[in-house]
């Protein structure tokens, strides 16, 4: 387990819980690492509500809603498409605020103009609020995967701050 990631979920989940809010998260190339992190909270229940892994683009679609005009013209690994990611994760729970999460960990998967390294994010909230941002992460795949669950969950904190999630 990622020892040095609890204490961040532990600060998401205090945050959530000082704002009566649940969590859902909407994973694609991290593959539901953020709903293991915040899980591996003692009493996250009270804060998680449910995490959606869309790998594939039909389960984008068929779970999130991710229309597929957006995937033919912006690609998975857009700001575009996590946008539309984390909206289907609020209306497909009963969460407050969502996150999104889509990228090229690698080794493989870089197309031109999308390194590996490209990780988009997006969340978004039940009040309306919405922001994405793209990171160019460096390292392996798990390293990538690692920094992207980080970045994300500092992301939710940045929201229920109501600072933007662009530092």
């Amino acid at each position: 387990m990622d020892d040095e990631l609890i204490p961040l979920a532990e600060q998401v989940g205090a945050a959530l819980k000082a704002h009566g809010m649940m969590l859902a998260t909407a994973e694609s190339c991290t593959g539901g690492w953020v709903g293991e992190v915040v899980t591996s909270v003692a009493g996250s229940s009270h804060w998680y509500d449910r995490g959606f892994i869309t790998y594939a683009n039909e389960a984008k679609q068929e779970m999130l809603g991710v229309a597929a005009q957006t995937l033919a013209e912006f690609g998975a690994v857009s700001e575009q498409t996590v946008r539309e990611m984390a909206a289907g994760a609020l209306k497909h729970s009963r969460a407050h605020i969502t996150l999104a999460i889509s990228g090229i960990a690698g080794p493989g998967g870089a197309t031109p103009g999308k390194p590996v390294g490209t990780v988009c994010m997006a969340w978004a909230t039940r009040s309306g609020a919405g922001q994405s941002q793209t990171i160019y992460f460096k390292g392996d795949r798990a390293t990538v995967r690692r920094q992207a669950v980080a970045a994300a969950l500092q992301g939710v904190l940045r929201m229920l701050e109501g600072k933007s999630v662009i530092t």
